[in-house]
């Protein structure tokens, strides 16, 4: 099965230097976060219900914790969403969007755009805009 997000790159551009192979497809459990180091980058891969592959920081804005991956999956009308093991703050995986801040100031999580080509799952990794 390919899965291909609104960004996907076409057979040529998938191997450029900003997408990055993670992993197979398979190896990611549906409704399970899992981590992923890309040089000094932690990224966090959610698998949802409905096949679609979403990638977000592992850092935890709010907390500073690298715990993102450990969040729990779920959807709120229709939206994948990611709810912090920390402080429990609701980020919608789309859009990195805080959702539910639980009484804090509002922080975003910064996604990437996923591919999935022939089972395998790229993250385009950019550094447009990134303070680091």
């Amino acid at each position: 099965m390919t899965i291909l997000d609104a960004e996907t790159p076409d057979a040529t551009t998938v191997t450029a230097p900003t997408w990055t192979r993670i992993c197979l497809l398979d190896d990611l459990s549906v409704e399970r976060g899992a981590a992923a180091l890309l040089g000094d980058r932690q990224i966090a891969l959610f698998r949802t219900f409905d096949g679609r592959v979403y990638a977000t920081d592992q850092i935890d804005p709010f907390s500073g914790a690298a715990v993102l991956s450990r969040g729990i999956v779920g959807d709120r009308g229709g939206v994948p969403t990611v709810a912090s093991p920390m402080y429990k703050q609701v980020f919608d995986l789309r859009t990195g969007a805080c959702l539910d801040t639980q009484g804090k100031d509002p922080h975003d999580l910064r996604v990437y755009p996923v591919a999935v080509r022939d089972g395998e799952v790229f993250v385009k990794i950019t550094t447009e805009g990134d303070p680091r």
